[in-house]
């Protein structure tokens, strides 16, 4: 079955599969029926390869109407092991087109898992309550994104999340790379493409190489593996923190940016990427948020403000997820992070949903963040 991508606006719309059919999911817009498994043979249309009554029925729920472009063919989701370097696939939450760059094993502390059913253990030390959590290694991958879909997923997620610590006098300065992105293991939908280069992105043929003989048919140049390499302690993806209120599900990933000096004392940053989530059929706003920042230096910040990055997004059925990222800074090599988010729902009233506390840990690399552009 055809892999599509919606070429003007729909990729910011993405559902999931019946999971009692098949553990797939796959973008909104393009509407399967019920238990409809792409690894089937199924009559389908000669533009797009889908059924002329699911694309009629797109078509008239979309009056201004968009384009429909094939871009390859769906292959087995991996249920055990790990996406080689080079394997091609959809965003299942966003819709956007990206290959694989490589892997990273990451502990999640999932709030919502009972603590029998993971393997880590750690504790509590927010005041954000007495539950400890337990930790399992979970698969993320680094990824680049296809810069075509960059602007229909722009209010849905940042696609300039992954920043570095500039290397000159402005502590506060920041550069970040376009198009780059960390991926769950479970937002995979890998397809196949016969075109030698199916990802538009600067990065994809410095990083990248076509080779027909291996399965995906693109491995890692010398320049990806030494990039890897020279900016694995900013890059590096350890822990992740996941909590669900009233189906909203908070996901946290943390990441140490490395150490400046400023009027004589040492500051330590930190960005942090988070996704929201609907999990129910009610329609939501954020509003709000409210932050609680600790530093081992012993000061603790509250911060509140109307909704983050600027944006006050709504969460439904149709378009259930948001993710930014932010960033953090503490004269201290450590601290925490938790707070809430408020919600408006459509009657007007409000609820508080619960970010998951995480730490801010400076970890084992001291030298200097990366000079200028990382390769």
């Amino acid at each position: 079955m055809a892999a599509c991508a919606i070429r003007r606006g729909l990729l910011s719309t993405a559902s999931k599969y019946n999971q009692h059919k098949c553990t797939h999911r796959i973008l909104s817009a393009i509407d399967f029926s019920s238990g409809l498994d792409p690894k089937r043979a199924q009559p389908l249309c000669s533009a797009c390869r889908f059924s002329s009554f699911q694309q009629t029925r797109f078509m008239s729920s979309r009056p201004e109407g968009k384009i429909l472009e094939p871009v390859g063919v769906f292959e087995a989701l991996k249920q055990h092991g790990k996406y080689e370097t080079g394997q091609l696939f959809l965003h299942s939450v966003f819709g956007y087109r990206g290959i694989v760059l490589f892997p990273w094993h990451a502990r999640l502390y999932d709030r919502d898992v009972s603590p029998a059913a993971a393997t880590d253990s750690k504790p509590d030390s927010t005041g954000h309550g007495s539950k400890e959590v337990k930790g399992k290694m979970h698969t993320y991958y680094q990824v680049l994104i296809d810069t075509r879909d960059c602007p229909h997923i722009s209010q849905r997620s940042q696609t300039e999340a992954v920043t570095f610590l500039a290397n000159h006098d402005d502590s506060r300065a920041l550069y970040a790379i376009p198009g780059l992105d960390y991926v769950s293991h479970e937002d995979i939908l890998p397809y196949n493409s016969t075109e030698q280069v199916p990802i538009q992105h600067e990065l994809f043929e410095r990083f990248l190489m076509f080779n027909p003989s291996r399965t995906p048919p693109f491995i890692a140049r010398d320049t990806l593996r030494a990039w890897q390499e020279k900016n694995h302690p900013w890059l590096e993806l350890s822990d992740v923190h996941r909590e669900t209120t009233e189906n909203i599900r908070v996901t946290v990933i943390p990441f140490y940016m490395g150490m400046r000096e400023a009027q004589n004392s040492h500051v330590y940053w930190w960005r942090y990427c988070i996704r929201l989530e609907n999990l129910g059929n009610e329609v939501v706003q954020l509003r709000e948020r409210h932050w609680r920042i600790f530093s081992l230096s012993g000061t603790l910040e509250t911060v509140r403000g109307r909704g983050v990055v600027g944006k006050e997004p709504v969460l439904s059925r149709e378009q259930p997820a948001f993710q930014y990222s932010s960033h953090v800074s503490l004269q201290a090599p450590s601290g925490h992070m938790w707070g809430t988010f408020c919600f408006e729902r459509t009657d007007g009233s409000h609820f508080d949903v619960r970010i998951p506390p995480f730490s801010l840990e400076s970890n084992k690399y001291d030298k200097a963040p990366p000079t200028g552009y990382p390769l």
